[in-house]
């Protein structure tokens, strides 16, 4: 199983809408780096679901249900998507301020590349976001 990192800007897509769809098609991904994430998840693999801009924290886990297909908002076929469930909801969200003061995710691609809307986690990166979370 992978681990990876989404983002979403809570004034267009919120985790609190996404629970209430209860199945989101992550589209609208158009940058390569992120583009091949997504290719590379399988399903069963766990996402954190980052609220960017807006809050910058991790809210909760979401879970891959269907792997990379053709995203349906273009025509151009280099581009895909996939859809998550919501797995659950963290029990204190995670800031963008205390992953970068946690020095085991110094090397975490949303500290490297913050700019990338799709990222892959180590398990142990993963792990530490939800020890952050117990331990607010």
């Amino acid at each position: 199983m992978n681990h990876w990192l989404v983002k979403s800007e809570p004034f267009k897509y919120s985790w609190e809408q996404f629970k209430k769809d209860k199945k989101a098609t992550w589209d609208g991904v158009r940058n390569n780096q992120a583009r091949n994430n997504l290719r590379e998840m399988a399903k069963g693999d766990l996402c954190l679901f980052y609220h960017s801009n807006e809050g910058k924290e991790v809210v909760g886990i979401a879970k891959v249900v269907k792997t990379a297909y053709q995203d349906p908002t273009t025509e151009d076929t280099n581009w895909v998507v996939v859809d998550i469930t919501p797995f659950k909801v963290l029990k204190k969200s995670v800031t963008l301020e205390q992953m970068k003061s946690e020095k085991r995710l110094s090397q975490m691609g949303l500290i490297r590349q913050s700019r990338l809307s799709v990222v892959k986690l180590s398990a142990d990166e993963f792990n530490v976001v939800l020890e952050l979370s117990e331990n607010k």
